[in-house]
């Protein structure tokens, strides 16, 4: 399997692309950002690319993939609406569709987040721009699917980008495994969804937009241990 990944420098990215690389029926993890992940490894290559609204001329390298982890996304706090939707919005769609013309009926898998509004109408900002581009991506020829996790928990030395993040992850780190086993349907980790993508790239899944307890289902106990 041939999979791209946006995003992989973020915590969840970096998970799933650690997960990429360890199974061996992922012969080749190809990542698409601004910057290098910093990772080496024979099986992975990297696409530096700056602008990500756009992608002319890039149809070669963006085809012959199986599946794509978008993973790419921004926390909203103090962001206006537009901003957030640029990015939110803007860079899944604008690489979905791109790869909707390189590679038609690829599994595209994007990470919303739990309490994503599919109306596009509620209170809540992010809420309503994920539902927008949750509702976009189900439009295209793609086999799409959004993953709506809850908490994660960081795994394999994972740290996220967001400095507000990184200290709420390091008090509660001890934690952090009494929490997963208690609220199993409220925490994954970044093992779980990377091996849950995967399983789903493979297989496929019932649903088109999988909560907490559908990520969990897919992959069984084992990606925590």
């Amino acid at each position: 399997m041939k999979v791209l990944i946006f995003g992989a420098t973020g915590m969840v990215g970096q998970g799933v692309l650690l997960e990429c690389l360890r199974d061996p029926e992922v012969e080749l993890a190809v990542t698409v950002g601004r910057t290098a992940t910093g990772v080496r490894d024979p099986k992975l290559r990297e696409i530096v690319h700056r602008d990500l609204l756009h992608y002319d001329g890039m149809e070669e390298s963006l085809a012959g993939f199986d599946a794509c982890f978008f993973c790419l996304g921004v926390a909203s706090t103090g962001m206006k609406e537009a901003d957030y939707e640029r990015v939110t919005y803007g860079f899944t769609l604008a690489a979905a569709e791109a790869l909707s013309r390189a590679n038609p009926g690829m599994t595209f898998i994007y990470v919303s987040g739990s309490g994503t509004d599919s109306t596009e109408h509620g209170r809540i900002m992010w809420a309503r721009v994920k539902g927008r581009t949750e509702n976009g991506l189900l439009k295209l020829p793609l086999n799409a699917y959004a993953f709506r996790p809850g908490f994660i928990e960081p795994m394999d030395s994972i740290q996220s980008k967001t400095p507000s993040y990184r200290l709420f992850y390091k008090v509660l780190g001890p934690l952090l495994p009494l929490m997963h086993r208690m609220f199993p349907n409220q925490i994954l980790s970044t093992r779980e969804i990377g091996q849950a993508m995967l399983a789903v790239a493979r297989h496929g899944y019932a649903k088109r937009i999988l909560e907490t307890k559908d990520i969990r289902r897919v992959v069984g106990p084992r990606a925590s241990s």
